[in-house]
């Protein structure tokens, strides 16, 4: 059964539900790329509040890259499945091979996303992370880390559709959830949309550009890292 006919749609739907947010001077959304992104910018915009990207790399098992053992998080952030690692018995070495592969492939994206344009501070303020739908929450976990990390005031995490085990384990490490259904058996996040082609690189620059161009007009005192 698909739920959500798009990104788009799934993005539209979950603004709905976070009405509560809207029109917010605190807070800031932040969209896991890639597939975050499309989602997270149909929420900012419904909120009226700026939008960033939260860059996060899974740590793939080797040999079986969909498979999370981890992932990392801009600001240096490293989350691992310590199940995973124990129950395949991966050893040390691969972690920290796999893990350094990611960490150039993050800094890589950091700089193709944003160019030159500092991320959104977000200390102070309330973020809410945005993901197309949460398998083993892996990323997730990780982003949360590194606004965790960051100082932020509160947490939240917004998503489409999740395996109900990872909500409920990210519920205790955010302060707030918002999903529209986890459905059991869960199966991969495509199975849910009937639109699930991948999001470029592109395209995401794109949503990140018309973003900043709404955010200078209208949140003039967004503060930025410098």
């Amino acid at each position: 059964m698909r739920l959500f006919r798009n990104r788009v749609e799934a993005g539209h739907k979950l603004a709905e539900a976070l009405g509560e947010y809207a029109d917010r001077q605190d807070v800031v959304v932040l969209g896991l790329p890639r597939g975050g992104v499309p989602v997270a910018f149909e929420i900012a915009n419904h909120l009226h509040a700026p939008l960033d990207v939260m860059v996060v790399r899974k740590l793939g098992v080797p040999g079986e890259p969909e498979l999370a053992m981890g992932a990392i998080a801009q600001g240096g952030v490293l989350y691992l499945n310590q199940d995973v690692i124990a129950a395949l018995a991966i050893s040390q070495d691969a972690i920290d091979a796999v893990t350094e592969r990611e960490r150039q492939e993050l800094k890589r994206r950091e700089r193709l996303f944003r160019g030159d344009r500092p991320p959104l501070r977000v200390g102070t303020r309330t973020a809410i992370l945005v993901d197309d739908g949460l398998a083993t929450g892996a990323t997730m976990s990780a982003a949360v880390a590194a606004l965790r990390q960051a100082r932020a005031k509160r947490i939240g995490i917004a998503v489409p559709t999740a395996a109900a085990d990872s909500l409920a384990r990210l519920s205790k490490e955010c302060d707030d959830v918002v999903c529209l259904a986890t459905p059991d058996p869960y199966f991969a996040v495509g199975v849910w949309y009937q639109d699930f082609n991948q999001v470029s690189d592109e395209e995401v620059r794109e949503l990140l550009d018309r973003a900043q161009q709404t955010e200078t007009r209208t949140y003039p005192s967004t503060e930025r890292v410098p």
